[in-house]
């Protein structure tokens, strides 16, 4: 029988609720069990795919195409196994779902309400992937904090499916703040006490507590944890802050966190866990050899997590090269003809990063312009592979008003156009070309040097694509489309012949980059700019 683990959150967000899920996910892997994970999100949107970078961070991509929340990158990079349209559910999805049944007549005349109806449908979306026999061990995220409005139906849901699936099948973790007083000088367990409080009003009891904190957990403050939230001394855990995320796993291994939950969970602390390659990587992660710059050029550039799976991929890749990749984030509006040497000075390598819209456009194009020029190690992706073509047009090409069709619909050079199945489309959620699809790269191309292989499968994200009737005019300056969508013949890879590297792809290859299999684009880029620093 699938046995499930739910992890909540109390007194504050961004403790880290899915770090946690992953790390625990990744131990009880290693120890031979198959584990996957899902994130139920208690926004009213069907999916975040229409929420402004600003608000929610990335919008992740998962091989089947379904645009989910930030936190299944995670999972994917610590798990190295793909997610899917299952593993991520908001309270929009369920409600229109159910009004969808409720309109076919599916209820019988009956008054629709939150409970049965509702939770009885969180409840279904909780067991899916458990339904299939696949997984040993399943846990599920609760986003948002307990006490929130929002979040109530997905606690009760909780409490009503631990009933039904009967002792020792489930267990609650409950991430909490113990935060530090400078003034008095101690740890305070009150916030935590509460938040317990709060959860067993809601008639669910934690198993466990994991404890964010930023000093170390005396065994005099465990204790009263334990006594006034009604746990085992033993299943109160210090999460104490670390360097890394990847720190975490380990850190969660030296509580026995996972051993908590096997014996909660009745099942066998069978072979101890098998992290020698994630100690690898964390050993070439915090020893490196040599260290590069890389200055990523976006519109988002304010709050990093816009661009997490770009972050991490760069985390696995300098690991691979053993070298330390520190990234500046610059603004792509304030990038101009006058300023852009001065703005990527220092820099060993550049990547223009993905977006939407025409805000930053001239300053993405001027930093795409210098690179080119000066021979600095180049990587677009989605708008940022589209913002090199736009360039190579103007100043290459001399097509003045090369435009994309997103930016400007009545440029006479619409070198980026809407794709064909684009145009009749006007919903904006979950419309745009979404998930995995396959490439064939050209042999003799740094593509093909650097996946080593013809045959490529890639994830996307995107409306707009490069317009085939330019190409033997880009082709015949020196621009190469190296890799195409077999089928429909969508150029996927630009590069440039005569460039140390210049490559620029329209899908997202940040998002297949995880802790053991680092992405080729990445871990090359680095190894290019790590060349172009020792050849200055």
């Amino acid at each position: 029988m699938t046995k499930y683990i739910f992890v909540t959150g109390g007194v504050t967000s961004s403790l880290g609720k899915g770090i946690i899920a992953a790390s625990l996910a990744k131990l009880l892997q290693a120890r031979g069990y198959k584990v996957t994970i899902q994130k139920f999100d208690p926004y009213i949107n069907i999916d975040p795919g229409t929420l402004n970078p600003y608000e929610h961070g990335e919008c992740y991509v998962t091989e089947d195409g379904a645009e989910t929340d930030l936190d299944l990158g995670h999972y994917e990079r610590f798990l190295n196994v793909p997610t899917s349209q299952a593993n991520n559910v908001t309270t929009g999805r369920i409600y229109q779902h159910v009004i969808q049944q409720e309109r076919a007549g599916a209820y019988l005349g009956k008054t629709v309400q939150v409970i049965p109806h509702i939770t009885d449908e969180i409840k279904r979306r909780m067991q899916l992937l458990g339904e299939s026999g696949e997984y040993d061990i399943i846990i599920t995220e609760l986003g948002g904090t307990v006490g929130d409005i929002e979040s109530l139906p997905f606690v009760e849901a909780v409490r009503q499916l631990r009933w039904e699936l009967g002792a020792n099948n489930s267990l609650v973790i409950h991430l909490t703040l113990v935060p530090y007083l400078a003034a008095a000088g101690e740890l305070k367990t009150k916030p935590t006490q509460h938040s317990v409080k709060t959860l067993l009003e809601y008639g669910v009891q934690p198993d466990i507590l994991v404890c964010r904190t930023e000093h170390k957990l005396s065994q005099e403050i465990r204790k009263k944890l334990a006594q006034f939230c009604n746990v085992n001394i033993n299943a109160v855990v210090e999460s104490i802050d670390a360097s890394t995320i990847y720190d975490v796993p380990l850190l969660m291994l030296k509580e026995n966190l996972d051993k908590t939950a096997l014996t909660k969970l009745k099942l066998s602390n069978k072979n101890e866990p098998d992290l020698e390659n994630w100690k690898n990587f964390l050993g070439k992660l915090k020893n490196p050899t040599s260290e590069v710059n890389i200055a990523l050029v976006g519109k988002y550039v304010e709050l990093p997590d816009a661009y997490k799976s770009i972050i991490e991929g760069f985390i696995h890749a300098g690991a691979t090269n053993e070298c330390k990749v520190k990234v500046s984030y610059i603004a792509a509006e304030s990038v101009t003809k006058e300023n852009v040497a001065e703005k990527l000075k220092g820099m060993d390598g550049v990547l223009v990063a993905p977006g939407f819209g025409e805000r930053g456009l001239d300053g993405k194009l001027n930093a795409i312009q210098y690179v080119r020029e000066n021979n600095i190690p180049f990587f677009g992706i989605c708008l940022g592979m589209q913002c090199s073509v736009i360039e190579f047009g103007r100043n290459v090409l001399g097509l003045k008003d090369a435009n994309s069709f997103e930016m400007d619909a009545n440029t006479s050079n619409p070198v980026i156009n809407l794709m064909e199945e684009q145009k009749n489309i006007t919903n904006m959620g979950g419309t745009m070309r979404l998930g995995a699809y396959d490439c064939e790269i050209k042999k003799g191309t740094k593509a093909f040097a650097i996946y080593g292989k013809t045959k490529i499968s890639e994830r996307h994200r995107h409306r707009y694509e490069f317009n085939n009737d330019y190409l033997k005019q880009y082709e015949a300056a020196g621009m190469i489309a190296s890799g195409f969508n077999p089928e429909t013949g969508l150029v996927e890879i630009v590069e440039l012949k005569n460039h140390p590297f210049f490559v620029a792809g329209q899908f997202h290859p940040e998002l297949k980059s995880t802790v053991a299999n680092p992405h080729p684009l990445f871990v090359s880029f680095v190894a290019a700019a790590l060349a172009n620093k020792k050849s200055k």
